[in-house]
């Protein structure tokens, strides 16, 4: 319940605003348009069945591949690996028996209306980033992180990627 209440009140500050500001009161500055504050949680990824299964997906798209167990974004139509190899058994019965519903979008930005990407979250804006969730020594701090979580590791100042067994920290 608390999950579908926060997208509705994103999606209608979206409309109003095209700045979304998640676990703060506010965006840091005008150049974001998707913002989380700082609570020791992450960003969880789209999970999807294999990469190939990934239709339509534009450069820039970030999955998890239950597959093969990794992150993955997609750079001049190729996939690119975000984790290392993964070695051991990542528990993904959470999501093996939901059905994805194929209407379910959230575009946040100044043409988040008439976007027509294809996405479950799209920031529309062409002058915006999104910044991630901002925590130190993830790998210490996050208790029982998920499989294809994201967040900026503010300690090591990297990109820190859960695959489901390990981080990896990436520059």
């Amino acid at each position: 319940m608390k999950n579908i209440f926060t997208i509705t009140l994103a999606l209608v500050s979206s409309l109003a605003f095209s700045q979304i500001a998640i676990g703060k009161s506010s965006v840091s500055n005008t150049s974001v348009s998707l913002e989380f504050g700082n609570a020791n949680k992450g960003i969880i990824l789209p999970w999807v069945t294999s990469q190939g299964a990934v239709t339509g997906a534009v450069n820039g798209t970030i999955i998890y591949d239950t597959a093969d167990k990794k992150v993955k974004y997609l750079k001049g139509g190729s996939w690119f690996d975000l984790s290392i190899n993964n070695t051991g058994v990542v528990d993904t019965t959470i999501q093996d028996t939901l059905q994805e519903s194929t209407s379910a979008k959230a575009a946040i930005g100044s043409d988040g209306a008439a976007d027509n990407t294809p996405g479950i979250l799209v920031l529309t804006d062409t002058d915006k980033a999104m910044v991630l969730p901002k925590v130190a020594s993830p790998h210490l701090n996050i208790i029982n992180p998920a499989a294809g979580m994201m967040v900026y590791d503010t300690f090591n100042h990297l990109v820190a990627v859960y695959n489901g067994t390990v981080w990896s920290f990436w520059r």
